[in-house]
């Protein structure tokens, strides 16, 4: 028997067979015939020469070296097959057999795959905007996707990026362009987290941060390596957590972030001491401090700052060192709001000695030692203020008259909540000679001398307390007529029993806690009233306030009944409230529409 020979092929078949064979797809197998000759591989030898073993197996091959592929001295025969592979890409460069396109990416895997991008993602965005990213079936421009997904919150701006890679590409870029970020941090949060998310915006100039886990050096740490660039930094604390920054962390951190303008931070009750050190900051707002021993602020540009000490009285922060301090390294102040138990008169001497010569708005609260005299005393030196809030003082009617009389043609807001020696006098009396007034706050001034702050816990006891005393209480009333006022608040003036109101660009009115008002002494003539606030008044009251303020019933100047004087000279309009005969609300001449205002009960 003869051995098995091979079949001879010609070249022309062989360039057919192997054109048809590389013009398949998918994963090739092995073959039984012999990789350089094309004879099968079974009992033979192949005799072409082959290239050097030495050689690696990943080198390309030039096309001077493609006679060592070629076939020769074969028999002619249409029935062999021939495979002729040139390798053209290293080993190394080979992809692997998956389709990684297709594999769920988890939510860690988008942020460790935004720390690995380098400098792919450093180019302009807006050399990609014109291209297009394939939804379903379709194209839409990156454009397009950007002004939506710059929109939607880090939650679901980390869902679309698992979506295809066209999203994610878009998200990196939203990611890395963000200027401003709002957190909140759940409790027992990691630290790595928030840095994680962080890291991921290098243009971040904004954080807000609502802490419901506690606030420690660390996450202070975290903040000023993840943010290099960070102009603005707001922290809130929730109930519950607890700030545990000392004031030597929180100086370090001022101190060392060189671009930071604002900083407002709640829960600073562990500070005990701090120095401020910053050429840049120019807003500070701490919160809940208490029994400071050492307060330094080297602070040259800063215009406004907010202490908020905390309501105990055993509270031994010196705050007529303070004043005095910064006076002398803060020039540039502009607003000043300062919450203590312990505000006196010798802390506002201290105040008026610094000489903020573009000081704006001052606010000193919960200061019941502040006097007529320290009212004089900043009429004397800030004749320029904007804004002035003294609530919690015990300032009086003479007390608001030399504030009309010094600042008529600068103050546009005056808060006076919580002075029991104010009178409806005073507020009638401020109201007409403070032309450019456009919010004022006379909560608790018009009430018994016995009332308490009203909390919602309290509102039972206040009830009893109030129809108890009820025979004893000294009814006042009050008219307003103002042309710019837009903001009244009259909350829990419980003496107030008649209200008149002519205020044509008034747009928020409070009345809540406002017991012993009559309905029929109530007047709204307020064509621009959009939000009413009656919680705790009497239902008789509330529906008076609804019918005022309904879109159908304007309250108007024809809708008063008119009188001669006793000369019979000219007719004036007396409110219906204060006549004997009421209007009758059928009539269409009174009917006059309106926006529509919202009574607040609840």
């Amino acid at each position: 028997m003869h051995g098995h020979q091979p079949h001879p092929v010609t070249p022309a078949t062989i360039s057919l067979l192997s054109d048809n064979l590389f013009s398949k797809k998918g994963k090739r197998r092995g073959s039984y015939n012999c990789g350089r000759c094309g004879q099968p591989k079974k009992g033979h030898v192949c005799h072409l020469t082959t290239t050097d073993s030495t050689s690696p197996v990943g080198d390309a091959v030039t096309p001077a070296d493609s006679s060592a592929f070629s076939v020769s001295d074969v028999a002619d025969s249409p029935t062999c097959v021939v495979r002729s592979v040139i390798r053209k890409r290293s080993c190394s460069n080979l992809r692997r057999a998956l389709s990684f396109d297709d594999v769920d990416v988890d939510v860690k895997e988008v942020v460790d795959c935004e720390d690995e991008r380098g400098d792919e993602d450093e180019m302009l965005m807006e050399q990609d905007l014109d291209d297009e990213v394939e939804i379903g079936s379709g194209k839409l421009p990156v454009s397009c996707v950007w002004e939506v997904m710059r929109r939607l919150p880090p939650s679901s701006l980390l869902s679309a990026a698992m979506v295809c890679k066209g999203w994610r590409d878009v998200t990196k870029r939203i990611w890395k362009a963000a200027e401003e970020l709002r957190l909140r941090v759940p409790a027992k949060m990691q630290v790595g987290s928030v840095g994680s998310v962080l890291h991921k915006c290098n243009a971040l100039v904004r954080l807000s941060l609502t802490m419901q886990s506690d606030m420690d050096s660390t996450m202070l740490a975290c903040i000023a390596f993840a943010c290099p660039n960070l102009e603005s930094l707001e922290i809130h604390m929730c109930e519950g957590s607890f700030n545990r920054i000392t004031g030597d962390e929180l100086g370090r951190f001022v101190a060392d972030k060189r671009c930071l303008t604002t900083l407002k931070m709640e829960g600073c009750s562990n500070l005990g001491a701090f120095v401020l050190c910053s050429n840049t900051l120019s807003t500070l707002w701490l919160s809940d401090l208490h029994s400071l021993s050492k307060m330094v602020f080297n602070l040259p540009n800063l215009n406004e700052i907010s202490l908020d000490f905390s309501r105990q009285e055993n509270d031994s922060t010196d705050l007529t060192s303070m004043m005095d301090g910064l006076g002398r390294s803060c020039p540039k102040l502009k607003n000043i709001h300062i919450a203590s138990l312990h505000l006196s008169h010798s802390v506002v001497l201290s105040l008026t000695a610094a000489h903020l010569r573009g000081l704006r708005m001052l606010s000193l609260v919960l200061g019941s030692e502040i006097t007529d005299a320290s009212v004089v005393a900043i009429s004397k030196c800030y004749s320029n203020l904007e804004l002035l809030d003294l609530s919690g003082s015990s300032i009086s009617d003479s007390g608001i008259g030399m504030i009309c009389n010094v600042f008529p043609e600068t103050l546009t807001r005056l808060l006076v909540a919580l002075c029991p020696n104010i009178t409806s006098s005073g507020i009638q009396f401020a109201t007409a000679q403070l032309p450019l007034l456009e919010l004022m706050d006379c909560g608790m001034t018009i009430c018994e001398s016995d009332a308490q702050y009203p909390t919602y816990d309290e509102n039972s006891n206040l009830e009893l307390q109030t129809s108890s005393n009820s025979k004893h209480l000294t009814y006042q009333k009050l008219f307003i007529k103002h042309a710019r006022l837009k903001k009244l608040s009259l909350w829990g003036c419980s003496s107030l029993d008649s209200l008149y109101l002519s205020c044509p660009n008034l747009s928020d009115l409070n009345l809540n806690s406002c017991k012993n008002l009559i309905s029929e002494k109530l007047v709204l003539q307020c064509p621009k009233l959009e939000s009413v606030h009656a919680i705790g008044c009497q239902d008789v009251l509330i529906q008076a306030v609804e019918t005022q303020v309904s879109s159908d019933y304007a309250p108007l100047e024809s809708r008063y009944s008119c009188k001669r004087m006793a000369d019979g000279s000219k007719r004036v309009g007396i409110p219906f409230s204060f006549s004997q005969q009421l209007p009758d609300y059928d009539k269409n001449s009174w009917k006059v529409r309106k926006r529509r205002c919202i009574v607040q009960v609840e």
